[in-house]
């Protein structure tokens, strides 16, 4: 008798990360909110705030850097908080436990999508910062894997807390109001649209517990000179604790997803 191996979790997420992908670039307009919204403010915020930030650097090249994390993280705990509820609404989820996919296959495929969204979101980013703002690339190898290292596990961990977020909506139409509150607010208090110096200690204090301050001093870190570290809080790039600190959003991600993950609005489903 022949044994039929059955597919991985990963191999499973992969494909139900095929599946979302194709379902999100055919909603056209989501995909141009996706992508120019976070463009838009970071001309917006390069071109209000048009002054010298430190030697050969300027504001919007900071600006860039960090809007990367607010893409990142629009992309990730934004539209995931909304198409999760949406899914549990509209039956999706419902008809997935059906199949083979398991709720670790779904955050696997989750988490494919918003990866290869982000990239795009990044592109679009550093497409907008090269051409209005004289951002360079950097040339070090070193600077390119800090890059890889923060959007792996910025991607992850805010892939997760969107997952998770999701479950306190009582409805696709609420997610929006759930999802935006705390990125709105942690966007100002974690240094993407107001500089570091200009933050009091309090809102510093209160961003660094989240993992949109540490994205956007990872981002910096890897598109910014090194010099303009001392800008920052700690003046240090603090690229060890980046790690740490987003590591550990991502198994506290991961936990709460696997704890509050339901397939359907019913709490008993």
């Amino acid at each position: 008798m022949t044994t039929v191996a059955l597919p991985s979790t990963f191999g499973l997420g992969v494909s139900r990360g095929g599946v979302e992908l194709r379902q999100f670039f055919r909603q056209k307009e989501q995909v141009v909110f996706t992508f120019t919204f976070p463009a838009i403010i970071l001309i917006l915020l390069g071109n209000v705030f048009d002054d010298s930030y430190g030697p050969g650097v300027s504001v919007g090249q900071v600006f860039a850097a960090s809007m990367i994390a607010a893409g990142v993280v629009a992309t990730s705990f934004l539209n995931l908080g909304i198409s999760v509820a949406l899914d549990r609404e509209d039956g999706t989820l419902k008809r997935l436990r059906g199949t083979p996919i398991t709720a670790s296959a779904y955050f696997v495929g989750k988490v494919f999508l918003v990866a290869v969204a982000s990239l795009a979101e990044v592109v679009v980013l550093l497409a907008v910062g090269m051409l209005m703002f004289d951002v360079s690339l950097p040339t070090a190898a070193a600077k390119w894997f800090t890059f890889a290292w923060v959007f792996v596990l910025s991607v992850v961990s805010c892939s997760l807390l969107g997952i998770a977020i999701s479950s306190i909506a009582k409805s696709a139409q609420s997610a929006g109001a759930v999802t935006n509150v705390p990125y709105i607010t942690l966007l100002f208090m974690s240094g993407v649209y107001i500089p570091i110096p200009a933050l009091p200690d309090w809102m510093l204090n209160v961003g660094s517990l989240f993992p949109i301050k540490w994205a956007a001093q990872g981002f910096r870190a890897a598109f910014l000179p090194d010099s303009m570290m001392t800008r920052e809080a700690a003046a240090s790039w603090e690229l060890g604790k980046t790690a740490l600190i987003l590591g550990g959003w991502c198994v506290l991600g991961l936990a709460l997803c696997l704890m509050t993950f339901r397939w359907t609005n019913k709490r008993e489903g």
